[in-house]
């Protein structure tokens, strides 16, 4: 390899050039892993520079997974291309929050990579499992907004091959099958009425990958509280974990953070529409002028990408105990949310 793609691999030398610095100028670093993810591997490197130099303290290196199950679907989804994409082609001066990229880089195979990110801490990282009121979300959907309308409707959307790229036929292929591995795995753990909505995704599932949104824009893919971090306080957050990027409409990734992260049942239920008016406003006020009846039936079908995702991907990375839970969590919350909103019969 012509570049590092885990700690271990990289030298002060390197990582002080990457930072901008004379490769002198870092002693050396210490290196903890963090986070959760369980697509990529992401380490705090705490850097030891020399006196006088002006650097950060620290940084996030992201590496490749050390699960060869979760590399495998990477490399056949384009998921470790989309993210260093974001970073190199559309972060810098988008305004959206998310973290400053110091360098990333990919190699032919769409495996091996490398980012180096601002370390953010004492920023943390949500709690899936918790799950966080519709309060807390505030700031989740002003950012969303921010990202919705960096491409909105804009003809960019298909110019972008990393962005453009269509797992269709991949996804008509495998989930069918991930759905009876899901099904048979969370048989005790999920009502009934739970994984029966799966069976009406497979049921409808042409339907679901084929239709298309009342307005196109760059989507997160996996907006959900693990994949933001959230300032002491929370009141302001940064998007992270941008390795399912794709093009759809905004109005999905907020019916997905919305359905993933409320555990309270009566809640979730009430929360829907404040939200919605909540990411309408947001994207006005970043001068979008949105069709908001549109894009609530958006929402409702968009109320599906959380199941969805929670099956996709629990069956392709590698399995923790504290993933089960997870995953269970993220089909079951919107999974009610889905029944709720009559998504299925919109398709």
């Amino acid at each position: 390899m012509s570049f590092p793609t885990s700690p271990e691999a990289m030298s002060p030398a390197w990582l002080a050039g990457k930072l901008g610095q004379e490769s002198t100028a870092l002693r050396g670093f210490t290196v903890a892993k963090v986070g959760t993810g369980q697509m990529c591997d992401s380490f705090r490197l705490t850097l030891d520079w020399a006196g006088g130099v002006d650097a950060p303290a620290s940084v996030i290196a992201k590496c490749p997974s050390h699960d060869e199950a979760s590399r495998h679907i990477a490399r056949l989804t384009g998921t470790y291309v989309k993210e260093v994409s974001w970073y190199r082609e559309l972060a810098a001066g988008s305004g959206v929050a998310a973290p400053v990229c110091h360098h990333a880089e990919i190699a032919a195979d769409d495996v091996d990579f490398i980012l180096i990110l601002s370390d953010l801490a004492p920023a943390r990282q949500g709690d899936q499992l918790a799950g966080l009121g519709l309060a807390g979300l505030a700031p989740c959907i002003e950012a969303a907004a921010g990202l919705h309308a960096l491409l909105w409707n804009d003809p960019r959307l298909d110019t972008l091959p990393w962005l453009a790229r269509d797992n269709g036929d991949v996804i008509r292929s495998l989930f069918p099958q991930l759905y009876m591995g899901f099904r048979e795995r969370y048989a005790t753990r999920l009502a009934p009425a739970v994984l029966d909505l799966g069976a009406g995704i497979v049921d409808r599932l042409d339907a679901y990958l084929s239709r298309q949104p009342s307005a196109r824009t760059i989507v997160h893919g996996d907006l959900r509280i693990d994949n933001i971090l959230f300032a002491p306080g929370g009141e302001r957050c940064w998007l992270v974990d941008w390795q399912t990027l794709g093009r759809g409409s905004g109005a999905t990734d907020l019916a997905y953070l919305v359905g993933t992260s409320i555990a309270d049942p009566f809640e979730r239920a009430a929360a829907d529409r404040p939200a919605f008016d909540h990411w309408i406003a947001a994207l006005r006020t970043r001068g979008i002028a949105p069709d908001a009846a549109a894009l609530w039936t958006d929402y409702r079908v968009g109320a599906l990408s959380g199941y969805f995702m929670a099956v996709f991907a629990s069956m392709n990375v590698e399995r923790t105990a504290r993933g089960d839970e997870m995953f269970a969590v993220m089909a079951e919350r919107p999974a009610r949310q889905a029944l709720a909103l009559g998504s299925l019969e919109l398709l």
